[in-house]
């Protein structure tokens, strides 16, 4: 995020980081501005790309997938194109797939409802791009999705 933000357009972010439901008029009197002001700088927030949406907090139990995992994806072959992540866009249970240095080239956080259907994601995974896996499974998240410090 670019450090042109002005501090009121960092607060109203903090805001709807914590509750992207916020009403206008609730956000407003949060951070001291009038309704119409508000409106005007989330919208321009959304314009310019700082504010790209507004999502809901699952409870990944209740939804049937208590399963959570990383894996992490190295290149059999290392000459291969780079394109691992289009080719696994396709496996919905990959909700998050980052481009990292160090031993491998991603990490996938996926979300599943038991140890067979992860079993059978590796195996996808493994064929879809070609690549090895190492996989650490999440025994408890004493916290996840907290707002950034803006």
């Amino acid at each position: 995020m670019s450090t042109s933000l002005e501090a009121i357009d960092r607060a109203i972010l903090r805001e709807l980081s914590e509750d992207g439901r916020c009403s206008f008029t609730d956000l407003a009197e949060r951070v001291g501005l009038s309704v119409s002001a508000v409106h005007q700088r989330v919208r321009r927030l959304e314009q310019r790309g700082v504010l790209r949406g507004y999502q809901g907090k699952l409870d990944y139990e209740q939804v049937g997938l208590p399963l959570t995992a990383f894996i992490s994806v190295t290149p059999i072959d290392p000459s291969a194109p780079d394109d691992y992540p289009q080719r696994l866009e396709h496996l919905r249970e990959i909700e998050a797939c980052y481009s990292v240095a160090g031993d491998y080239s991603y990490i996938l956080l996926v979300r599943v409802a038991r140890a067979t259907a992860l079993e059978d994601l590796l195996r996808r995974i493994r064929e879809s791009a070609n690549v090895s896996t190492k996989t650490t499974v999440v025994l408890s998240t004493p916290y996840e999705a907290r707002p950034p410090a803006v």
